[in-house]
């Protein structure tokens, strides 16, 4: 306002607006409305956001989706094997350290206390861990058989052993039941064409059949035959990522039976329970114990189907449609 009382536009010529200039990716550049100070004010514009968003090639994109898939597999079948990696854990441990009392009976009460620690956090439920529970009885009679035949046997001393098995080793096979309840959860699991009574028999054949086969012939490729017959169809459901994918279950049973003879080797190496052969100096397990495990997981399968088919949580739904694990921590695509 002049003294006059007439108002006039500033003049540029003693007030000149700065000009515009580039700083880095930043172009700075002056506004035409002053703020309440009378200052004139600045915009700052990235370069980089004038412009189109660059597009990845469809092979880049895909080969990005499918690293992050697998890394969230792996992160939901890591979190799967907690109580055998707790249990492994504790294994490795009872080598290194010297013990009060005999090293069966300590991981005798390890398993324990893993266990009740396991299910007063909730990481088990109380119907899991009367599953595993279920899974400890099975083992530790399989174990009595097969350690009086002589297939293996348990070296070291302890007050809890019962011919000639210490209790601890029904852990081992608690352990198989523990990761098929996680991974059932985790997963969502469903199964699809399952044939419940074929699948069982089939199973109850596998688990006798190893244990019979000293006295009688072995069917076990007979029944390993038997078992691609009855899962023929039959599909696993499983979510990964917000994404529904499947494979037969029959090869899910070669997958974890790969796995669990990994974990044996890992488990005879820190002295869990020795093979004849190796008494002297541990050596690799056979390679046919691969095919064993593979025809034993489905006892641990057919037990867990059971259980979760009394909770409607076998069959897929009408929809299938995914569920998503809120506890994964892993970015989504």
């Amino acid at each position: 306002m002049t003294p006059n009382g007439f108002s006039h536009a500033p003049d540029r010529a003693t007030n000149p607006e700065p000009a515009t200039r580039k700083i880095g990716r930043q172009t700075i550049s002056p506004t035409t409305h002053p703020d309440q100070g009378g200052r004139c004010l600045t915009a700052i514009v990235r370069d980089d956001a004038t412009k189109p968003a660059v597009k990845r090639h469809p092979l880049v994109r895909s080969v990005r989706f499918g690293v992050l898939q697998l890394l969230r597999f792996a992160w939901l079948e890591a979190r799967s094997c907690a109580f055998a990696v707790t249990l492994f854990a504790g294994l490795a441990a009872s080598t290194l350290v010297d013990l009060p009392i005999p090293r069966y009976d300590a991981l005798l009460l390890y398993g324990l206390l893993v266990s009740l620690l396991f299910w007063l956090t909730g990481l088990e439920t109380t119907g899991e861990i009367a599953v595993i529970g279920v899974f400890h009885l099975i083992g530790l009679a399989f174990e009595l058989v097969k350690v009086h035949l002589g297939s293996w046997a348990y070296p070291e001393p302890a007050l809890t052993k019962l011919g000639g098995v210490p209790l601890y080793s029904g852990f081992l096979y608690a352990a198989v039941g523990s990761y098929v309840c996680w991974g059932w959860r985790l997963f969502d699991l469903r199964v699809s064409n399952y044939r419940p009574l074929a699948i069982g028999l089939v199973s109850a054949g596998i688990y006798a059949n190893f244990i019979t086969h000293h006295w009688l012939p072995d069917l076990r490729w007979l029944l390993a035959a038997a078992l691609l017959v009855v899962t023929w169809g039959a599909h696993v459901h499983f979510t990964v990522g917000g994404h529904r994918y499947r494979m037969p279950l029959a090869l899910s049973f070669v997958l974890i039976g790969f796995f669990l003879w990994v974990a044996e080797n890992v488990a005879t190496y820190f002295g869990a329970w020795r093979y004849p052969y190796q008494l002297e100096v541990w050596r690799l397990v056979h390679p046919s114990k691969f095919g064993a495990w593979a025809l034993l997981v489905s006892v641990s399968f057919v037990l867990v189907a059971g259980w979760k088919s009394r909770h409607g949580q076998l069959r897929p739904t009408t929809v299938d449609a995914p569920k998503m694990d809120r506890r994964d921590p892993l970015p989504q695509t």
